[in-house]
């Protein structure tokens, strides 16, 4: 950061969704308090970046989000997330890997219905 630095505010908010994140791993795992972390992270660069724009850079918008850029790098790196979005799928207990566009068809399932009791030759 720069000469300029964050609010109380923004500094506490910081600080408060970190410490939710640390008892969050305690509960659900590491992939699940990182995603909730991130999520309300990002919800406090979007407002910050809203204000900027209102107020202009003369005010500590600017800090503030260098702040709550700074911890979003830290919760991806905890997190394990090296680009851009989400957590991988692969960090996500219990869902499945292959996602049903990619599975092969299965021609005899798009054969259309079938009525109980006819034979296959009319």
């Amino acid at each position: 950061m720069g000469a300029e630095m964050a609010t109380d505010e923004v500094t506490d908010i910081i600080a408060n969704i970190e410490m939710q994140r640390q008892e969050k791993v305690k509960e659900a795992g590491l992939a699940t308090a990182c995603s909730e972390a991130l999520r309300k992270l990002h919800e406090i660069l979007d407002r910050e970046k809203k204000e900027l724009q209102l107020h202009g850079s003369s005010t500590r918008h600017p800090a503030n989000i260098e702040a709550v850029m700074i911890e979003i790098k830290k919760v991806k790196k905890l997190a394990g997330i090296t680009g851009q979005g989400s957590i991988p799928k692969s960090a996500r207990p219990g869902q499945r890997q292959v996602s049903w566009q990619n599975e092969p068809r299965n021609p005899s399932r798009n054969r259309g219905r079938r009525t109980m009791g006819r034979g296959s030759g009319r």
